[in-house]
């Protein structure tokens, strides 16, 4: 067992009798870090890192109630984290209820899903909460039975004393341990002694999602409640001007139709604020049917907008985002990107000379790589419930960053925190596009106009087209080879509208003498944000294709060849900043190698491999292709992934074959292109995505078992499969691939 504090300050924790018949209520830090140095070693920690913001329910009769507070994107948090929670209660998983909680801020912190990070962030302050109450429950029994407490044990919601024979349930202890005082410290369990941890657990809201119940934002209903949809500028670069309501207005069902801005003039936005077109018009009636009618019906005039700018609050930093004038072309995007490429960019990391050691190189390889912009295209499009009154406002839905919009929506109608009141429903894919909540706001601005609880719905089209991509990138490498096929230079320049993907210290920083990174960036209109694995999406895939033709211009197995540079990285690295594990990295493609069976007779399938670190965990990837009719098809992937302990295998492993899926769709056939401005794909007969007949045959996923602690899983099994994909076409065609999407509309299965 580990010892680790429980209480640093009045606020650490609370616990009051919650239920009918007597029952234990614990909050707990949901952030607090309460890192081990070594078994039996006791952590102190600052007052200032605990705040009140979670808690669990024992209820009289043993059943056990756990808050779930992060959003549900369908990574399985709200079934993980519960998990956790229960293991260090000893809790009977069998009598476990799981909750969403609503956002609370007094309550709860990092109430947010994006970056892979709830269970890592989640992970010790959840194990601290199970522990602690089961202390309080034991000390409850010790007391009644007057016997010590540690000769008292537990095991599935059941306290037991050998000795004495007594036993009871966790509720018949519950009242009388919420009477005691919250330990100062608590013992957590070895990870040996796991019984919930590890084990597969199925998903808490699997049978009410094949069974159609209520859960997503768009199920939300309410009598009395109205529709409503949003008219947007067909372009970028281009604002509201004038319209002709009246005759709209007039059709059956429509109760109102006017111009709003989402944000006012002077409003300091936050990074989820992110909205390319302000001011909209809306339309609201009785029903979606009618609404949708009349939005079509509609004629508005637009014209060309200025140059804009607004300032962001990055948490803390504030940062200017510029909106050039002018309608873009694709075309323009990719020359401008293409040229700026050629010139010396930003250098953001220097280690050793490249220029010297490119001019005594034996071998010298160049390409460069790019990719287009993305829509995120979650299943259920971006909708929210309001109901705002001059006191109050109820907001129910889909959003993955409730905290940062509880503040925005606030200042936007003029109410305090507290009136206001967001509910988070099951969301139908994130993607990152719901870190960015402006519908949100923008239903309880409609709301409070017409003074009627509104259901905000964007149809297929308005997801589409409405902005917050996957930004277009670009990146040029270039290295050099010795006369004995060492690697002796490299340089990466990266860069993208409006934004650069580069990571400047990740591999193979660190594993060359001399390496040197430069970035550029070119602005414009079209609003971008996160899209799953950002930066990552595209530079793992550019930078694990290169390496595979580096390998080969070296004469070496393209693993032999990776894995040289990580004995480099492990022996005699460069650099003080390298933001990986040598150790680690290499370990996945050791894994994977022995998994896939790569050095053994593939019978026609043509193989490639990729390897990538992001979100803290490391994934390496074999792809099989095998060619029927003349054109690819994937057979098989086998991953082997890196993210410290499992929590949840089968879910886990889901996760990673999602990624999966998803990257491969995207890099064969996935763009949004602009003419003067105008998004070229509104629906998906322009748009391709993967279809179900054209994803792997088979995976294999492959955990590397280990103590750390829990790191990344839903991001970082997409961004290596692109250049898994691109390396195995090569093998298959002969072809190299460098430029997404590889197969613009053309099946993958013949």
């Amino acid at each position: 067992m580990t010892l680790v504090r429980t209480t640093f300050g009045r606020r650490a924790f609370i616990k009051r009798v919650g239920l009918a018949g007597g029952g234990l209520v614990i909050g707990f830090s949901w952030l607090a870090a309460c890192k081990d140095a070594t078994p039996e070693e006791v952590v102190m920690m600052p007052d200032e890192w605990f705040e009140i913001n979670g808690f669990l329910k024992i209820g009289d009769n043993g059943m056990v109630t756990i808050m779930s507070p992060n959003p549900e994107i369908g990574q399985n948090v709200k079934t993980s984290m519960p998990m956790i929670v229960a293991e260090e209660l000893d809790a009977d998983w069998e009598k476990v209820f799981v909750e969403q909680a609503p956002l609370n801020t007094d309550l709860y912190t990092r109430q947010l899903a994006g970056g892979s990070q709830s269970i890592r962030q989640g992970w010790e302050s959840l194990r601290m909460a199970g522990a602690t109450a089961k202390h309080m429950l034991k000390q409850a029994a010790a007391n009644s039975w007057q016997v010590p407490m540690a000769e008292i044990t537990t095991a599935a919601g059941v306290i037991s004393h050998e000795a004495s024979g007594n036993s009871a349930h966790y509720g018949e202890m519950a009242s009388a341990a919420a009477q005691l005082e919250v330990p100062e410290e608590v013992e957590m369990k070895e990870n040996k002694d796991f019984s919930i941890i590890g084990t597969s657990r199925k998903n808490v809201d699997g049978k009410k999602i094949v069974t159609g119940k209520p859960l997503f934002g768009l199920d939300t209903y309410r009598e009395g409640m109205l529709v409503a949809m949003l008219v947007h500028p067909p372009a970028f670069g281009m604002r509201f001007k004038s319209m002709d309501a009246a005759s709209v207005k007039s059709m059956p069902g429509i109760s109102d139709v006017f111009t709003f801005d989402t944000y006012t003039e002077g409003t300091r936005m936050s990074f989820a604020d992110i909205a390319t077109f302000n001011t909209k018009v809306a339309i609201v009636g009785e029903s979606t049917w009618q609404v949708m009618q009349a939005k079509k019906a509609l004629n508005v005039e637009w014209e060309e907008a200025p140059d804009e700018a607004y300032d962001i609050d990055l948490f803390g930093r504030i940062l200017t985002t510029e909106y050039p004038s002018g309608k873009e072309n694709s075309d323009s995007h990719s020359l401008g990107m293409a040229e700026t490429a050629t010139r010396k960019g930003n250098v953001v990391r220097k280690d050793g000379n490249v220029d010297a050691a490119f001019k005594k190189a034996a071998k010298v390889l160049e390409r460069s790589y790019s990719c287009p912009f993305l829509a995120h295209n979650t299943l259920e499009p971006m909708n929210f419930y309001a109901n705002v009154t001059e006191d109050h406002a109820e907001l129910i839905g889909p959003i993955q960053t409730p905290e940062f919009m509880e503040k925005s929506v606030a200042a936007r109608l003029g109410l305090t925190l507290e009136q206001v009141d967001i509910q988070m429903t099951r969301m139908g894919g994130g993607f990152g596009r719901r870190l960015y909540g402006h519908f949100l706001t923008e239903a309880a601005v409609i709301s409070q106009t017409v003074k009627r609880p509104v259901k905000l719905v964007y149809t297929r089209e308005d997801d589409m087209t409405f902005g917050n991509y996957r930004p277009a990138y670009y990146v040029t490498y270039k290295a050099a080879l010795d006369e004995n096929n060492e690697m002796t230079a490299f340089l990466v320049r990266a860069g993208g509208i409006p934004e650069s993907p580069l990571f400047a210290n990740r591999f193979p920083a660190g594993a060359v003498e001399n390496y040197q990174a430069e970035e550029f960036t070119i602005k414009s209109n079209v609003s971008v944000g996160a899209w799953r694995a950002p930066r990552s999406n595209f530079i793992a895939g550019a930078e694990q294709s290169f390496l595979d033709e580096l390998a080969e211009m070296a004469g070496k197995d393209p693993i032999d060849f990776r894995l040289e540079l990580f004995d480099k990285a492990i022996n005699n690295p460069v650099g003080e900043n390298n933001d990986y594990e040598a150790e680690r990295y290499a370990g996945v493609l050791k894994l994977v190698r022995e998994k896939s069976g790569w050095n053994s007779q593939q019978n026609g399938k043509h193989r490639g491999v990729a390897a990538y670190y992001c979100h803290n965990s490391y994934v390496a990837q074999v792809l099989d292709i095998a060619m029927v009719n003349g054109q690819p098809r994937v057979d098989k992937v086998y991953s082997a992934v890196d993210c410290g302990i499992v929590v949840n295998p089968d879910a886990a492993t889901n996760m990673i074959e999602g990624g999966v899926v998803d990257g491969i769709g995207h890099a064969m056939y996935s763009a949004i292109t602009f003419k003067d401005g105008a998004p070229q794909a509104s629906n998906f007969d322009k748009y391709r995505l993967i279809r179900h007949g054209e994803a792997p045959r088979g995976q294999e996923v492959h955990f590397v078992k280990n103590d750390i602690d829990p790191t990344g899983l839903g991001e970082p099994p997409l961004p290596p499969v692109m250049g898994a994909l691109a390396n195995a076409l090569y093998k298959a065609n002969g072809k190299r691939y460098y430029h997404q999407p590889f197969m613009s509309n053309k099946p993958l299965l013949g």
